[in-house]
């Protein structure tokens, strides 16, 4: 194969999730329900976090902060692939997909260093709770957010100054955004240098953050296993149920789609773990931190009741009085 070379690449073509033309719009549609879906969903979370006042503290701040990276993780790539999907032009400048694979390494990165903070404070809220509000404050959570986006756009930036040094033998991507791992599968030579650091920096930012949630839940597992009260299990694990279930759907698909050689890549099953991560997982995280938390419950009826009344032109009218019952 003749080598190319790189600045000859001037836009790459993303082939899509399927190259069957009687699948585009069925893709479109499910595709497009499930990115309204999350994109309201989370929004909903962050706007109820924000304007009640009961929910003014750490935990609902990181969780309104993992909802907003949710947002960006899935606008960054899906408004593009539903207009791939309908369109027979499916090119994206070499440019744009550079700055899309920074985006989406810097942001998917985020959320694993958002959920070893989440950690952090069920950590201390069950092992330590008398010290709870001296130890996790306001100031502490911002701190570790502002810190956190420092490490994850340099780890970002770094692996995209990597990628623009690659050598290309071709533009079609086999994905439906600009992925780190297609990338590397259209360079001429073997990315060593690339791989190598998949396996060493990549994981120490992007799988350190698991390794922290993994000690912090075995000494949350410690302190449940020493609480002699039902109550007291009952609520530590309630707490905590929702933050592990969205950690395994998260480091699941990080780990079957990166920590891997990409002479392993398999482009069906990559691309269905891909749509998994950026389009159902932002989906589901504000349902499962939502259905069984009776406080953002609490909360959201209080918002509708707000809202329903200002809608309200006279105060004794027939919906007025179903705002009242809602409380």
């Amino acid at each position: 194969m003749a080598t190319k070379n790189r600045t000859e690449v001037t836009e790459f073509v993303l082939l899509g999730l399927s190259s069957r033309s009687e699948m585009q719009p069925v893709i479109f549609g499910i595709v497009l329900v499930m990115y309204l879906m999350a994109v309201m969903g989370n929004t909903l979370l962050v706007l109820v976090a924000c304007s009640d006042p009961k929910l003014q503290t750490p935990m609902y701040f990181l969780l309104s902060q993992l909802s907003l990276i949710d947002i960006s993780l899935t606008t960054v790539m899906v408004p593009q692939m539903l207009v791939h999907t309908l369109s027979v032009d499916r090119s994206i400048s070499y440019n744009r997909c550079m700055i899309q694979l920074f985006f989406f390494m810097a942001v998917g990165s985020m959320e694993g260093h958002l959920l070893a903070a989440m950690a952090y404070d069920r950590y201390v809220a069950i092992c330590d709770p008398l010290r709870y509000s001296a130890i996790v404050s306001h100031n502490l959570c911002l701190r570790i957010t502002l810190t956190s986006w420092v490490v994850v756009s340099l780890n970002s930036l770094l692996y995209s100054l990597l990628v623009t040094r690659l050598t290309f033998c071709g533009n079609q991507v086999t994905h439906f955004f600009c992925d780190i791992t297609p990338l590397l599968k259209l360079s001429c030579t073997r990315p060593v240098v690339n791989e190598i650091l998949i396996f060493t920096e990549g994981v120490a930012v992007v799988v350190s953050p698991f390794f922290f949630i993994l000690g912090s839940y075995v000494c949350i597992g410690v302190a449940i296993a020493r609480m002699h009260s039902v109550a007291a299990l009952s609520k530590a694990l309630s707490t905590c149920g929702s933050h592990i279930l969205v950690v395994l759907l998260l480091y699941g698909s990080v780990i079957r789609m990166y920590l891997k050689p990409s002479s392993s890549y398999h482009l069906d099953q990559d691309r269905q773990v891909a749509i998994f991560y950026t389009v159902v997982t932002p989906m589901l995280n504000p349902l499962i931190y939502s259905l069984r938390n009776q406080e953002f419950k609490g909360a959201l009826r209080r918002l509708f009741r707000k809202l329903c009344i200002r809608g309200s032109f006279q105060p004794d009218s027939q919906a007025n009085k179903e705002c009242q019952h809602m409380s």
